[in-house]
């Protein structure tokens, strides 16, 4: 499988575990994407962090700043983070089953494929993947994912399982903030039964490859009258590389956890900007 797994433990149902690894279901590899440049040049841009007195910073050298009032802040460093991540179990422990249409549609979040990690933990694999289909129930769990503790969602899928995140309670809004001001109208019977025909006239099976987007196409159907012939093309030379982060290491070493101890920043408020002459 050439894709890099996004998380790797086990599945653990009662007292039957077996090692799995959970893989990204959606991709954005397909969206058109641009590079700032510098048309007068044809340098391509680098984003500089840079502080309005000082000038341009190393990122290596910034600290967090969590803002409790007007222009003042309290600073958090890599050390204090480290205090409050969580160890990763490295186990999704299938706690509960609940009916799919339980969960209400706005707490569904991110898609993951989980698969079973070749060896003997594929028959264990098979058995619990086996027994919520035959229960016909979707399976709650936990894990540590990105450094943030996420509920799961685990449907069968095939011969493997679909693993959703859940959105935490208070990052859903309540609809009748929204909803309640709808004034109540009782729509004419007759229109009703008008718009439901046209509703059965325009029934069909759901297929999403029949959508594009034709905002992307056009831009592609750009970027190709751009290039033909070569005429389009200017020569484009790679920024030099500073404050790269290898996202993959982040990610292991934010599941790994640690006890810092070094001193909590206390609250500081930034020196006034320089006036310019």
């Amino acid at each position: 499988m050439a894709a890099r797994p996004t998380w790797q433990g086990h599945l653990k149902l009662s007292l039957v575990t077996c090692p799995v690894a959970l893989y990204t279901a959606t991709t954005s590899a397909a969206d058109v994407r641009f590079h700032l440049i510098n048309p007068d040049t044809h340098n391509r841009i680098r984003m500089v962090p840079t502080d309005p007195d000082a000038g341009p910073v190393e990122r290596s050298h910034l600290v967090r700043g969590y803002e409790v009032s007007k222009d003042e802040y309290v600073l958090f460093d890599d050390a204090d983070f480290d205090k409050v991540r969580l160890d990763s179990t490295k186990t999704i422990a299938i706690d509960k089953f609940v009916d799919e249409a339980e969960i209400d549609r706005l707490y569904w979040d991110d898609p993951f494929f989980v698969v079973p990690e070749k060896g003997a933990g594929v028959e264990a694999f098979a058995v619990i993947r086996d027994a919520m289909q035959k229960q016909g129930k979707v399976a709650l769990g936990q894990l540590v994912l990105r450094g943030k503790e996420r509920q799961l969602a685990l449907e069968v899928r095939g011969k493997g399982l679909l693993a959703y995140t859940l959105r935490a309670h208070d990052e859903v809004r309540d609809a009748d903030d929204y909803f309640d001001d709808i004034p109540q109208v009782k729509a004419d019977a007759d229109m009703v039964e008008i718009a439901a025909r046209i509703i059965a006239q325009k029934e069909a099976d759901f297929d999403p490859t029949a959508f594009k987007d034709r905002y992307d196409d056009a831009l592609r159907e750009m970027i190709k009258a751009k290039t033909k012939g070569g005429k389009g093309l200017v020569d484009v030379a790679e920024p030099d590389d500073t404050n790269v982060i290898d996202l993959m290491a982040a990610l292991k070493n934010s599941l790994k956890g640690s006890a810092g101890g070094a001193r909590k920043p206390a609250v500081k408020k930034p020196a006034p900007r320089k006036k310019s002459a």
